[in-house]
């Protein structure tokens, strides 16, 4: 900072050596003058300047030095009490800007809960309509008419299913219960879930289960699964899905293997940003660009590693990495 301190004091510098060389020339030019005790004069001023620069640095800079520390949050308290008038003017501006951030980002947040609040009740309500019409559309009669119908409930229950984990994803820590879970269960109930939309599309699944537990929350488990099968059922016609769980290097994976159309080389690593669909399926209005999104967020929380092999025309290939009980150590509910 000392030298940020002698920029800002350039002025000041520059008039006092003017000074001194403006003493230097008159006595050069003034015989009457003896140039020797004006030298010594100009000598001892010089010092005592330094001396005067290096006080006054360590008095004025310790607020700024605190400031420059300062981590940047709603509280200055750590800045510590002004000493100058001007240091004044700087902690009353900051105070002021503190207070009216701690009121906004206050707003913002009530506003963001009673949002939040609203819309998972709608949700809720909803899904009332929605469980009443699955329940009118299994009992008619028509099955060229009931095929189409079943596949866009299952669409609208999805797209529900996706937005109500969204909004609880602020709040996954407070919600997680690590236990062992056993994937054939989850597997085989996701499974039924999509089962018109399989039969409909021709897809099967090949299951091959090695390892039949991990630990993981069994809820955000399954809504994992959920997206990864809803994407491989989406992207592949009449091909079997190949969903096998097995062991490597003590931690165990679960595959989920598709033979549709496949990621460009391109778009794989922006596979997991919110709101990426592709670059070369414009037409593709069914894609949200959320499922693989909200997918790779809560496999952060689960410590799960995602890994995804993709070849276009060919299929994608995506696997799961479970953590180790060890890791599981920082997490309540183990």
């Amino acid at each position: 900072m000392i030298f940020t301190y002698l920029w800002e004091r350039k002025s000041w510098i520059l008039f006092f050596l003017t000074l001194q060389l403006l003493f230097i020339f008159v006595a050069y030019i003034d015989t009457a003058i003896p140039l020797q005790p004006i030298l010594y004069m100009i000598f001892l001023s010089t010092l005592f300047f330094i001396c005067f620069i290096i006080v006054r640095y360590h008095k004025e800079t310790s607020f700024y030095r605190r400031l420059n520390d300062w981590d940047h949050n709603l509280n200055i308290t750590g800045v510590g009490v002004p000493e100058t008038p001007f240091e004044e003017i700087v902690s009353d501006a900051l105070n002021t800007q503190a207070n009216l951030l701690r009121h906004a980002a206050s707003k913002n947040k009530m506003m963001f809960e009673q949002e939040k609040d609203e819309l998972l009740s709608w949700i809720h309500e909803v899904k009332t309509p929605l469980t009443a019409m699955h329940l009118m559309i299994e009992r008619m009669g028509n099955e060229p008419l009931k095929a189409p119908l079943k596949y866009e409930w299952l669409r609208i229950h999805l797209l529900l299913d996706q937005q109500l984990h969204h909004k609880r994803m602020a709040f996954m820590e407070n919600d997680l219960y690590i236990e062992k879970t056993d994937l054939e269960t989850v597997i085989f109930q996701e499974i039924k879930m999509l089962q018109s939309w399989c039969i409909q599309k021709g897809i099967g699944f090949d299951i091959r289960l090695e390892t039949k537990e991990v630990l993981s929350d069994a809820k955000w488990l399954a809504f994992m699964i959920r997206q990864l099968l809803t994407n491989a059922v989406k992207y592949s016609t009449s091909e079997d899905i190949i969903i096998k769980s097995g062991q490597q290097d003590d931690n165990t994976t679960l595959t989920f293997q598709d033979f549709g159309r496949g990621i460009d080389p391109k778009d794989l690593p922006r596979i997991f940003d919110k709101g990426f669909t592709s670059t070369t399926d414009h037409n593709d209005h069914a894609s949200t660009g959320m499922g693989l999104y909200l997918t790779k967020k809560v496999s952060g929380q689960l410590l799960i590693s995602i890994s995804v092999e993709s070849k276009r025309g060919e299929g994608t290939k995506v696997t799961l990495t479970f953590p180790k009980k060890n890791d599981f150590v920082h997490l309540t509910g183990v």
